[in-house]
């Protein structure tokens, strides 16, 4: 769980962008997203096999 503590004399402003700077470096956005719809077995398994295709496709570039 990402918490952020304001300073006495910090604003709202700069807390609430400290805040967002931390949740994104936890990846919680991202989770998030993932979690967002239920993916069958079927869309879990064509979605795994296409970030493998574009991994090997990145390691093969000149």
């Amino acid at each position: 769980m990402t918490q952020v503590i304001p300073g006495e004399s910090e604003g709202i402003e700069s807390t609430l962008r400290r805040f967002k700077r931390e949740v994104s470096k936890a990846g919680i956005f991202q989770d998030m997203k993932k979690h967002r719809h239920f993916e069958t077995p079927i869309e879990k398994s064509k979605r795994k096999a296409l970030a493998k295709h574009k991994q090997r496709r990145k390691h093969f570039r000149f």
